[in-house]
Protein backbone atom coordinates (compact mmCIF):
# COMPACT_ATOMS: atom_id res chain seq x y z
CA UNK A 1 0.00 0.00 0.00
CA UNK A 2 1.16 3.70 -0.78
CA UNK A 3 1.40 6.23 1.80
CA UNK A 4 0.04 9.29 0.50
CA UNK A 5 2.16 12.01 2.70
CA UNK A 6 0.28 15.44 4.24
CA UNK A 7 1.89 18.82 3.97
CA UNK A 8 3.05 18.81 7.24
CA UNK A 9 4.69 15.46 6.76
CA UNK A 10 6.35 16.72 4.14
CA UNK A 11 7.89 18.75 5.95
CA UNK A 12 9.06 17.05 8.35
CA UNK A 13 10.48 14.90 5.94
CA UNK A 14 12.57 18.10 4.20
CA UNK A 15 14.38 18.25 7.97
CA UNK A 16 15.53 14.59 7.95
CA UNK A 17 16.33 14.89 4.56
CA UNK A 18 18.75 17.92 4.88
CA UNK A 19 20.52 16.52 7.07
CA UNK A 20 21.38 13.70 5.10
CA UNK A 21 22.44 16.21 2.52
CA UNK A 22 24.76 18.52 4.88
CA UNK A 23 26.18 14.64 5.82
CA UNK A 24 26.97 13.86 2.60
CA UNK A 25 28.24 17.23 1.32
CA UNK A 26 30.25 17.33 4.94
CA UNK A 27 31.76 13.90 3.57
CA UNK A 28 32.50 15.23 -0.08
CA UNK A 29 35.27 17.49 1.78
CA UNK A 30 36.64 14.84 3.20
CA UNK A 31 37.08 12.48 -0.48
CA UNK A 32 40.68 12.05 -1.51
CA UNK A 33 43.35 9.74 -1.94
CA UNK A 34 44.55 8.21 1.34
CA UNK A 35 41.09 8.44 3.44
CA UNK A 36 40.02 5.31 5.02
CA UNK A 37 36.63 4.35 4.51
CA UNK A 38 36.53 3.44 8.14
CA UNK A 39 37.08 7.42 8.62
CA UNK A 40 34.01 8.22 6.54
CA UNK A 41 31.61 5.95 7.95
CA UNK A 42 32.66 7.70 11.50
CA UNK A 43 32.39 10.98 10.41
CA UNK A 44 28.98 10.30 9.30
CA UNK A 45 27.37 8.70 12.54
CA UNK A 46 29.01 11.52 14.39
CA UNK A 47 27.43 14.29 12.30
CA UNK A 48 24.20 12.83 12.35
CA UNK A 49 24.00 12.49 15.87
CA UNK A 50 25.36 15.79 16.26
CA UNK A 51 22.50 17.43 14.26
CA UNK A 52 19.77 15.21 16.40
CA UNK A 53 19.87 12.30 14.12
CA UNK A 54 20.26 8.38 14.09
CA UNK A 55 21.93 7.09 11.43
CA UNK A 56 19.22 4.82 9.40
CA UNK A 57 21.16 1.82 8.32
CA UNK A 58 23.19 0.85 10.86
CA UNK A 59 21.51 -2.83 12.25
CA UNK A 60 19.53 -2.70 9.37
CA UNK A 61 18.25 -5.95 8.50
CA UNK A 62 21.65 -6.43 9.69
CA UNK A 63 23.65 -3.74 8.22
CA UNK A 64 27.06 -2.99 10.26
CA UNK A 65 28.10 0.56 9.90
CA UNK A 66 26.33 3.58 9.59
CA UNK A 67 27.41 4.44 5.68
CA UNK A 68 27.15 2.66 2.55
CA UNK A 69 30.37 3.11 0.63
CA UNK A 70 31.21 1.34 -3.25
CA UNK A 71 34.12 2.03 -5.07
CA UNK A 72 34.48 1.41 -8.62
CA UNK A 73 33.07 -1.29 -9.41
CA UNK A 74 30.95 -1.73 -6.36
CA UNK A 75 27.34 -1.10 -7.16
CA UNK A 76 25.86 -0.13 -3.46
CA UNK A 77 26.21 -1.77 0.05
CA UNK A 78 29.95 -1.64 0.14
CA UNK A 79 30.64 -1.90 3.83
CA UNK A 80 33.21 0.59 5.64
CA UNK A 81 36.60 -0.61 6.21
CA UNK A 82 40.55 0.20 6.02
CA UNK A 83 40.74 0.46 2.96
CA UNK A 84 41.74 3.50 1.40
CA UNK A 85 40.52 5.84 -1.31
CA UNK A 86 43.09 5.93 -4.25
CA UNK A 87 43.72 8.47 -6.80
CA UNK A 88 41.22 7.45 -9.75
CA UNK A 89 39.04 6.11 -7.75
CA UNK A 90 34.95 6.91 -7.91
CA UNK A 91 33.57 6.51 -4.35
CA UNK A 92 29.66 6.05 -3.97
CA UNK A 93 28.04 7.17 -0.58
CA UNK A 94 24.50 6.32 0.45
CA UNK A 95 23.31 7.63 3.47
CA UNK A 96 19.88 7.92 5.46
CA UNK A 97 18.60 9.14 8.81
CA UNK A 98 15.67 9.02 10.75
CA UNK A 99 14.86 12.35 12.38
CA UNK A 100 11.32 12.84 13.86
CA UNK A 101 9.83 9.97 13.37
CA UNK A 102 10.43 10.10 9.50
CA UNK A 103 13.47 8.54 7.15
CA UNK A 104 15.92 11.01 4.53
CA UNK A 105 17.87 8.81 2.36
CA UNK A 106 20.06 10.10 -0.72
CA UNK A 107 23.49 9.03 -2.16
CA UNK A 108 26.44 10.31 -4.22
CA UNK A 109 28.79 9.35 -6.21
CA UNK A 110 32.04 10.92 -6.08
CA UNK A 111 35.52 11.28 -8.04
CA UNK A 112 38.75 10.76 -6.08
CA UNK A 113 41.64 12.96 -7.04
CA UNK A 114 41.87 12.54 -11.03
CA UNK A 115 39.55 10.15 -12.54
CA UNK A 116 38.69 8.97 -16.40
CA UNK A 117 36.98 10.68 -18.70
CA UNK A 118 34.63 7.69 -18.59
CA UNK A 119 34.35 7.83 -15.31
CA UNK A 120 33.36 11.76 -15.16
CA UNK A 121 30.86 10.68 -18.35
CA UNK A 122 29.33 7.46 -15.62
CA UNK A 123 28.90 9.59 -12.87
CA UNK A 124 27.65 12.75 -14.62
CA UNK A 125 25.30 10.23 -16.67
CA UNK A 126 23.54 8.84 -13.14
CA UNK A 127 22.61 12.71 -11.80
CA UNK A 128 21.44 13.58 -15.03
CA UNK A 129 19.00 10.57 -15.03
CA UNK A 130 17.73 11.11 -11.63
CA UNK A 131 16.73 14.91 -13.36
CA UNK A 132 15.13 12.76 -16.26
CA UNK A 133 13.29 10.65 -14.28
CA UNK A 134 11.60 12.93 -11.89
CA UNK A 135 10.42 15.48 -14.89
CA UNK A 136 7.97 12.60 -15.16
CA UNK A 137 6.99 12.58 -11.29
CA UNK A 138 4.02 14.44 -11.50
CA UNK A 139 0.03 13.96 -11.61
CA UNK A 140 -1.53 12.19 -13.73
CA UNK A 141 1.98 9.95 -14.86
CA UNK A 142 2.77 6.58 -13.22
CA UNK A 143 5.27 5.32 -11.71
CA UNK A 144 7.09 3.70 -14.48
CA UNK A 145 7.07 6.87 -16.37
CA UNK A 146 9.96 7.76 -13.87
CA UNK A 147 11.88 4.32 -14.42
CA UNK A 148 11.36 4.36 -18.44
CA UNK A 149 12.85 7.89 -18.86
CA UNK A 150 15.79 7.03 -16.43
CA UNK A 151 17.01 3.98 -18.77
CA UNK A 152 16.23 5.91 -22.08
CA UNK A 153 18.23 8.21 -21.07
CA UNK A 154 21.28 6.02 -19.63
CA UNK A 155 21.10 3.26 -22.87
CA UNK A 156 21.49 6.63 -25.02
CA UNK A 157 24.96 7.92 -22.99
CA UNK A 158 26.40 4.04 -23.78
CA UNK A 159 25.64 2.90 -20.12
CA UNK A 160 23.47 0.40 -18.74
CA UNK A 161 20.68 0.35 -15.99
CA UNK A 162 21.38 -1.87 -12.65
CA UNK A 163 18.38 -4.28 -12.71
CA UNK A 164 18.53 -5.84 -9.47
CA UNK A 165 18.14 -2.93 -7.04
CA UNK A 166 15.11 -0.29 -7.07
CA UNK A 167 13.97 2.81 -5.70
CA UNK A 168 11.87 2.95 -3.04
CA UNK A 169 9.03 4.96 -1.46
CA UNK A 170 10.06 6.44 2.08
CA UNK A 171 8.29 7.75 5.21
CA UNK A 172 8.04 6.40 8.91
CA UNK A 173 9.97 2.94 7.18
CA UNK A 174 13.05 3.58 5.01
CA UNK A 175 11.84 1.39 2.52
CA UNK A 176 7.55 1.93 1.24
CA UNK A 177 5.83 1.27 -1.57
CA UNK A 178 5.80 1.61 -4.26
CA UNK A 179 9.53 0.16 -5.89
CA UNK A 180 11.00 2.15 -8.56
CA UNK A 181 13.04 0.98 -10.96
CA UNK A 182 15.51 2.25 -13.04
CA UNK A 183 14.07 0.68 -16.30
CA UNK A 184 10.66 -0.11 -17.90
CA UNK A 185 7.94 0.47 -20.18
CA UNK A 186 5.55 3.99 -19.61
CA UNK A 187 2.49 3.99 -18.67
CA UNK A 188 2.54 1.21 -16.13
CA UNK A 189 2.06 0.31 -12.53
CA UNK A 190 0.78 3.13 -9.89
CA UNK A 191 -0.28 6.64 -10.70
CA UNK A 192 1.60 9.67 -9.28
CA UNK A 193 -0.57 11.59 -6.72
CA UNK A 194 0.33 14.53 -4.70
CA UNK A 195 1.68 13.49 -1.02
CA UNK A 196 3.73 10.95 -2.93
CA UNK A 197 7.51 10.77 -1.65
CA UNK A 198 9.79 8.29 -2.99
CA UNK A 199 14.01 7.94 -2.64
CA UNK A 200 14.70 8.00 -6.87
CA UNK A 201 18.34 6.15 -7.24
CA UNK A 202 19.63 5.63 -10.82
CA UNK A 203 22.36 3.17 -10.15
CA UNK A 204 24.26 2.67 -13.32
CA UNK A 205 26.88 0.93 -15.06
CA UNK A 206 29.63 1.47 -17.84
CA UNK A 207 29.31 -2.19 -18.89
CA UNK A 208 26.95 -4.79 -18.59
CA UNK A 209 23.83 -4.74 -15.92
CA UNK A 210 24.57 -7.99 -13.77
CA UNK A 211 25.52 -7.83 -10.66
CA UNK A 212 27.04 -10.40 -8.26
CA UNK A 213 27.11 -10.07 -4.40
CA UNK A 214 30.32 -10.42 -2.92
CA UNK A 215 31.24 -13.69 0.04
CA UNK A 216 30.61 -10.55 2.60
CA UNK A 217 26.75 -11.00 1.88
CA UNK A 218 26.36 -7.13 1.17
CA UNK A 219 28.55 -5.91 -1.41
CA UNK A 220 26.92 -5.93 -4.97
CA UNK A 221 29.30 -5.48 -7.74
CA UNK A 222 28.76 -5.37 -11.47
CA UNK A 223 29.69 -9.03 -12.70
CA UNK A 224 32.25 -7.67 -15.30
CA UNK A 225 33.60 -5.42 -13.04
CA UNK A 226 32.86 -2.46 -15.30
CA UNK A 227 32.62 1.04 -12.99
CA UNK A 228 29.14 1.97 -11.71
CA UNK A 229 27.57 5.58 -10.29
CA UNK A 230 24.77 6.08 -7.93
CA UNK A 231 22.85 9.49 -7.48
CA UNK A 232 19.83 9.50 -4.91
CA UNK A 233 17.64 12.16 -3.70
CA UNK A 234 14.35 11.95 -1.56
CA UNK A 235 11.92 13.84 -4.03
CA UNK A 236 8.38 14.57 -3.17
CA UNK A 237 4.89 15.76 -5.17
CA UNK A 238 3.85 18.35 -3.88
CA UNK A 239 1.31 21.04 -4.98
CA UNK A 240 4.29 23.20 -6.55
CA UNK A 241 5.22 20.42 -8.48
CA UNK A 242 8.03 17.44 -7.86
CA UNK A 243 10.67 18.75 -5.11
CA UNK A 244 13.88 17.46 -4.09
CA UNK A 245 13.90 17.21 -0.03
CA UNK A 246 17.76 16.13 -0.19
CA UNK A 247 19.12 19.36 -0.26
CA UNK A 248 21.02 21.41 2.58
CA UNK A 249 18.30 24.21 3.65
CA UNK A 250 20.37 27.17 2.63
CA UNK A 251 20.01 26.07 -0.88
CA UNK A 252 17.41 28.08 -3.03
CA UNK A 253 14.19 25.57 -3.10
CA UNK A 254 12.64 27.22 -6.05
CA UNK A 255 15.28 25.84 -7.86
CA UNK A 256 14.46 22.16 -7.17
CA UNK A 257 10.70 22.61 -8.29
CA UNK A 258 9.89 20.28 -10.98
CA UNK A 259 6.80 21.51 -13.45
CA UNK A 260 5.70 20.73 -16.86
CA UNK A 261 8.13 18.74 -17.51
CA UNK A 262 10.86 20.89 -16.84
CA UNK A 263 14.16 21.27 -14.55
CA UNK A 264 14.21 24.54 -13.46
Amino acid sequence: MIIYKTEEEIQAMRKSSQIVAKVLADLGLMIKPGVRTSELDERAERRARELGAKPAFKGYRGYPASLCISINEEIIHGIPSPRTLRDGDIVSLDFGVLYDGFYGDAARTFPVGTISPLAQRLIAAAEQAFHRGIENMMEGKRVSDISAAIQQYVEAQGFSVIRQFVGHGIGHSLHEEPQVPNFGFPGRGPQIKKGLVLAVEPMIAAGDWDVEVLADGWTAVTKDRSLAAHFEETVALTERGAEILSRAEEDDPGIHVIKEQRYA
